[in-house]
């Protein structure tokens, strides 16, 4: 099994929220995650080869306070600095799983949320449109033959009363090498209607991941 693992901010977040306590390298449940994505073992697993894994972890924090790698907030109001995300991305016998988690956003709130095709930068567009497994011949695609949750990475999330929230995506193809860079947090619900599928308001937060 290759596992690639992030884990970084840390400086940013003692820093802003005074905590003493490192990232976690890996998140506990990954170990979980790979046996529920990976299925019946292949017989290249008595070679030792497994599933790919990335793991990421960080905390928001404004583009003006990051440091390299934090994920970024482009709205505290809706993200606060210092809420949290991971990402996992389990990959096997061409089939790719990504798991979501979000805390400390503000409750009882739906997110939209999407994976993007390159990584967080300090303006929010800079982390470009949304992965598509077949690209649209016009970016960014708002048509639904191309801007649709098969096709894409969708990963929308409702906050409990604690702004904590969950999300997974299983798909049936695994993402071009290079092509997809980074997790963005968006406003609402995502759309799906002609004209409009795909969007999900404004871009309002931002963590790159080196997905496989």
């Amino acid at each position: 099994m290759a596992v690639q693992t992030v884990a970084t901010g840390v400086k940013a977040v003692r820093r802003h929220r005074g905590r003493a306590a490192a990232l976690a390298v890996v998140p506990a449940a990954v170990a979980l995650l790979v046996t529920a994505a990976a299925g019946p073992a292949p017989a290249s697993a008595a070679e030792g080869k497994g599933p790919d894994v990335v793991a990421r972890e960080a905390y928001f924090l404004p583009p003006a306070e990051a440091e390299p790698g934090d994920g970024l907030t482009y709205d505290p109001a809706l993200v606060p600095a210092g809420a949290g995300a991971e990402v996992v991305e389990v990959a096997r016998n061409g089939k790719t799983r990504i798991w979501l988690s979000l805390t400390g956003l503000l409750p009882d709130r739906t997110y939209g949320a999407h994976v993007h095709t390159r990584p967080c930068g300090s303006s929010p567009d800079e982390a470009g449109p949304h992965y598509q497994n077949k690209p649209a011949p016009v970016q960014p695609s708002t048509d639904p033959a191309y801007a649709n949750p098969e096709n894409e990475a969708w990963l929308d999330v409702t906050t409990g009363p604690r702004g904590s929230a969950e999300s997974s995506a299983p798909k049936d193809w695994r993402f071009r090498a290079g092509q997809a860079r980074s997790v963005v947090i968006h406003e609402h619900a995502t759309m799906r209607q002609p004209g409009e599928a795909g969007v999900a308001g404004a871009w309002l937060a931002c963590l790159s991941v080196p997905f496989e």
